[in-house]
């Protein structure tokens, strides 16, 4: 089967990967766009996952100012190299991610980074919960595991849906950035204030 330019054009611009690679994932896939993507994706995955302890020491920070400047976000998004920090698409998910914040206002950026005695306090809460329910003490244990997995899709913002497509959590995002830059991407911190708001 032919490949041509145009298919591994468009290939390219959906995956960020080199001519080489999409023209081997076409052929692969018998020119079918999909599967050629879906290929692309996984060995950017993978390379990604390899890179994961890799030091992530260049970056950017954005600032977002929302609503005449009731709302303002800052992220810091970090990656291995400068050449990556300064591309197009890196730039443009610290920015998403500076929407994702003003918008949804997480608390953590991964469920590791809650302290454990808000997680002791959420468990306390959702036992107390279910008890007034009347829910059954055989089944306590999954219920408060279930409404912990609940805080962490609304508190923590890797687990967060991505507010331009609720299919995607941000994590699914930052993972399909990693796998076109092929680069370990952190997402470092972030801070959101708004006007009026109660200071901690």
């Amino acid at each position: 089967m032919t490949i041509s330019a145009a298919q591994i054009k468009e290939l390219r611009e959906a995956t960020g990967a080199g001519v080489l690679d999409c023209r081997k994932a076409l052929e692969g896939a018998g020119g079918d766009m999909e599967k050629a993507t879906a290929v692309l994706r996984e060995k950017g995955l993978a390379i990604a996952a390899k890179r994961a302890d890799r030091a992530t020491l260049s970056g950017v920070i954005d600032i977002y100012s929302h609503g005449d400047g009731r709302v303002g976000v800052m992220v810091e998004l970090n990656c291995e190299t400068d050449f990556v920090a300064r591309t197009k698409e890196f730039r443009t998910f610290a920015h998403e991610l500076s929407l994702q914040v003003a918008a949804n206002s997480p608390s953590y950026v991964r469920p590791e980074d809650v302290p454990a005695e808000v997680l002791d306090a959420e468990r306390h809460k959702a036992r107390e919960l279910a008890l007034a329910e009347g829910k059954p003490e055989k089944v306590m244990d999954r219920i408060i595991e279930g409404r912990l997995e609940k805080f962490y899709d609304e508190r923590c913002l890797v687990r967060q849906a991505y507010i331009r497509d609720d299919a995607k959590k941000v994590g699914d995002l930052l993972q399909e950035t990693m796998a076109s830059t092929g680069e370990n991407i952190v997402i470092r911190r972030f801070a959101r204030w708004a006007v009026g708001e109660e200071i901690g």
